[in-house]
């Protein structure tokens, strides 16, 4: 599990395909080598995946994680090359502060961004979520993008907008998202679970 507050921003250094399904993605990372456990989640863009080898070279910190044909399929994983630029937070650990909300890495879908209205220091991004998951975004409500946790502004159909705020732009890969751009959109446990207790009512 983990709380959707960016603790580094991550560079895709490899991409190898191997004869399975599986990609094989090594991400460096100011993460201490050391404190990475073979099998540890780490969430990559809001992507929970397990790593599984780490180390140092050439002066940078990385993990490995292998990406397999669902996640490549329903994320933008499949789309990494070099020199991506990728959010990262760790797993989260008893007795964490929980800042932001509770978010599982398990991305529903890609929500893609429609507009940008930079503000003084912050920015408004307005995203189309497909409309199988656009019903369970409510304002005020929290979602998970690209593993961030925002609070949802304003709803209007398939669309939703968000702030971005200084600190959020400092800290993330969103002071660089622009419209066409798409995301990996994870949507409140919450809203998932009670939209379920609905249907089978």
């Amino acid at each position: 599990m983990f709380t959707g507050i960016i603790s580094d921003i991550g560079e895709v250094t490899a991409v190898e395909r191997g004869e399975s399904d599986l990609v094989r993605l090594t991400i460096a990372c100011g993460y201490d080598p050391q404190t990475i456990e073979i099998g540890a989640s780490i969430a990559c863009n809001g992507v929970c995946l397990t790593a599984v080898a780490r180390g140092k070279e050439s002066g940078r910190n990385w993990f490995a994680a292998d990406a397999a044909a669902e996640t490549l399929r329903v994320t933008t994983v499949g789309r990494w090359r070099a020199g991506t630029r990728i959010n990262l937070e760790r797993a989260l650990k008893a007795g964490d502060e929980l800042g932001g909300h509770i978010v599982a890495g398990h991305v529903d879908g890609l929500a893609a961004v429609t507009a940008r209205e930079n503000l003084t220091e912050m920015a408004r991004l307005t995203f189309r979520a497909p409309a199988e998951l656009a019903r369970l975004i409510a304002p005020k409500g929290s979602v998970a993008l690209d593993g961030v946790s925002l609070t949802v502004n304003e709803v209007r159909g398939d669309t939703f907008s968000v702030l971005i705020i200084p600190h959020t732009l400092k800290v993330t890969t969103f002071h660089s998202l622009a419209a066409g751009d798409e995301t990996n959109l994870e949507v409140d446990l919450m809203a998932r679970y009670v939209a379920r207790l609905i249907e089978r009512a």
